[in-house]
Formats: structure tokens, sequence, C-alpha cells
């Protein structure tokens, strides 16, 4: 592993925390690593629910199978792409960029000292739809992902998936 690329390295899924708050300032320095992603045609389809409340955490919770997490971190981030604004409208372009968004998170968290784990929400229809009802959300606006961030109550070594076989050269 390449020790200038160790942030990418140490990021990690962290589903533990603390019970450490999470200061408003760490909070805008993670939506402005967000908000520094790519985006098809600088379209910037995305916003960001900042959820701190412990009644809608548990809520986005029961949505998310896999999200239970959220319940104990002290702060979740719900991503929504906007589908008026992506480039030409397309669903495609506005989960590209989302996506981005998201990966800009998860970095600066472990690069802040944080813990972050990404949970997914598009494309089931039925975590869809139950994130709309919770921020009451208009047609246009699709909640894409939920991430979790707190203070890590556990740590990860750092780690590369790299693998070899999943690199094709040229034509092979």
């Amino acid at each position: 592993m390449n020790p200038k690329l160790q942030s990418f390295f140490n990021r990690r899924s962290i589903r533990s925390y603390t019970d450490e708050p999470i200061d408003d300032a760490l909070i805008k320095d993670l939506l402005e690593a967000a908000m520094a992603a790519p985006s098809a045609v600088a379209k910037d389809p995305w916003h960001f629910y900042v959820v701190r409340d412990q009644a809608t955490r548990d809520q986005i919770a029961d949505a998310l199978p896999n999200g239970q997490m959220l319940r104990s971190a002290p702060v979740g981030i719900v991503v929504v792409g906007d589908i008026d604004k992506a480039h030409d409208n397309s669903i495609s372009y506005m989960l590209q960029d989302c996506a981005a968004t998201i990966e800009n998170i998860l970095l600066a968290a472990s690069i802040l000292e944080l813990g972050a784990c990404w949970l997914g929400v598009h494309p089931r229809e039925d975590r869809i739809e139950l994130l709309k009802e919770i921020f009451e959300l208009p047609e246009n606006m699709i909640p894409i992902s939920a991430i979790a961030i707190g203070h890590p109550a556990q740590t990860q070594p750092p780690r590369t998936r790299y693998d070899d076989a999943k690199v094709h050269r040229d034509k092979s």
C-alpha cells in the first residue's frame, strides 16, 4: 500500500460509536468535502439531511434492516438526489453524483478520525418510500443513502481489497 494513499486504506465501515457528540463544525467539514465531489455538468443534484434527533434516527433505522447503528450514532446524514436537477434528468447521473458525495463524506470522516458507515436506500422502493415519508419529500427528491457518523468505539486496521484478477489491461 502506497503510504501517500493512507487515507483511503484507513477508511473502514464503523458500526459502533461512543457517546461523544459531533461538533457542528465537523459536520460542516464533512458536507464541504461532500460538495467538493464532481457532478455531471456541475448540476449538483444533491441535498443532505443532517439528523441528530434520536426519534428520527430510530425511524430511519427501522426503515433500514442493516442500519441499526443509526440508533447509537450521534449523527446520521441522509443523502437525497433531486432528479429535476440532475444532468438530463437522468437517474444514472444523479446516482453517480450522489455516490461521489457519499464517498467524500466517508473519506473525510476517516481523515477527521470519525467513524462512518454507508447504508443503502436506493434502489429499494420500500426504503425510498419510508424515507420520503419521514422527511416529507416531494416526488422529485429521491433518498439515495444514509450515513451513520460518530466517534468510533472500535478500530479497524487499514486495508486494501486490491485484486489483480479484476484488473484488465487493454482488451484482455
